[in-house]
């Protein structure tokens, strides 16, 4: 994927996930509009009358109401965002929120300062890589308790670096529970499509030995009545007629036949979430570290066979060919990669049968498939359609 192709993937995301309303559903979004909304009210709201009771020009009224308004739209919705599209872009997230900080502060003055308890908040509510969220809080509090102590307000140093340390951590832990609880949804949601997915594999099973075997023997059982039928002397029409409600039988059991063979095969067809759980279990046997999404919900109903057949392939090359100790998988609306670090791509580009059909499946979807050197040192396959 190119790095256009991965800036409009990830702007698609943002836009259609804001558009759907994803980003602010569930009981942890809920729960952060409305405790961010009351701590606006409770705390902006004094602030801006300040702003607007100083004897100052009105230009520098008009650009401190405006970074107020911009910092705490910022406070609100950037922590969900990042949750929806990931670590990176909490990242960026936390750079934006300390820059629109630094930005108020510099046009309102030390009056601002009180404003890093929200963003000791915001950050312990953004999606960041573990424990960064703690060294950031705590740096927040010494930079706030060493800030009062030189502008010479002590009495409020002590104070304010406290409740930064205090809310921010309070806040770090309320989203790790927010966390571990939406993971915890998805392995339910996994489990139970597994689950569903096992019991259709059986009831797939039972059918074909069961039923398709007895239709089976009725067609063969009525094609051999039919001809010993045949060997009956004379010419009567009850014989004939006999032997015409014979044929029916014999082609109504084999259309029976057909039926449930392709019942069967529907039942048993290939699916992206069943192959998913697959994968993480072939690679953790082999030994390799599977870095897998947790959810499929992305990718839509008419391309999850596709994607299934090129998971299987993929994570079947890596447990056979690649000698990796890392497999990577990502999923989209759009595409599915599945990389690995090992030996790279072998010569012939490890174009076999496996790949061949996958390349023509993705064909007929109107797709392409991409082969070649991982950016983690290996094999990389990655299909788009």
């Amino acid at each position: 994927m190119t790095s256009s192709q991965g800036r409009t993937s990830f702007r698609d995301m943002l836009v259609g996930n804001m558009f759907r309303g994803a980003m602010f559903r569930g009981p942890g979004p809920r729960g952060w509009f409305i405790g961010a909304g009351l701590s606006i009210l409770l705390w902006a709201w004094p602030t801006w009358n300040i702003v607007w009771s100083v004897d100052e020009p009105l230009a520098w009224k008009t650009a401190a109401s405006a970074s107020l308004i911009v910092f705490f739209a910022a406070y609100v919705f950037l922590p969900q965002i990042s949750w929806r599209l990931g670590v990176r872009a909490g990242i960026v997230s936390v750079f934006i929120l300390l820059a629109l900080n630094g930005v108020m502060i510099l046009i309102i003055g030390r009056e601002a300062l009180w404003t890093w308890t929200f963003l000791a908040c915001a950050i312990a509510m953004t999606s960041l890589p573990p424990r960064a969220d703690f060294f950031l809080i705590v740096g927040l509090a010494l930079a706030s308790f060493t800030t009062q102590l030189v502008t010479g307000n002590g009495e409020q140093a002590l104070l304010q670096a406290g409740i930064i340390v205090s809310l921010g951590l309070m806040m770090s832990a309320f989203a790790r529970l927010i966390r571990q609880t939406a993971r915890l949804r998805e392995a339910q949601t996994e489990l139970a499509d597994a689950a569903v997915a096992a019991e259709r594999s059986r009831v797939a099973r039972d059918m074909h030995d069961i039923l398709g075997h007895s239709l089976t023997v009725i067609a063969v059982k009525a094609e051999l009545a039919g001809r010993m039928l045949d060997t009956v002397p004379g010419d009567y029409p009850a014989r004939d007629r006999a032997a015409a409600e014979i044929s029916a039988v014999q082609d109504l059991a084999r259309g029976a036949l057909a039926d449930v063979r392709a019942t069967v095969a529907g039942y048993r067809g290939v699916n992206v979430l069943a192959e998913l759980a697959v994968a993480r279990t072939a690679l953790e046997s082999a030994g390799i570290d599977a870095e897998l999404p947790g959810t499929v919900e992305q990718v839509p109903a008419r391309h999850r066979e596709l994607f299934g057949w090129v998971l299987r392939e993929g994570v079947t090359n890596v447990v056979r060919h690649s000698g990796a100790a890392r497999c990577r998988v990502r999923l989209t609306a759009s595409s599915v990669l599945v990389e690995d670090d090992g030996v790279g791509p072998a010569s012939g580009g490890r174009s076999g049968n496996g790949l061949a059909g996958i390349r023509e499946r993705v064909g007929a979807a109107g797709g392409t498939v991409s082969i070649g050197p991982s950016d983690l040192g290996g094999f990389r396959l990655a299909v788009e359609v």
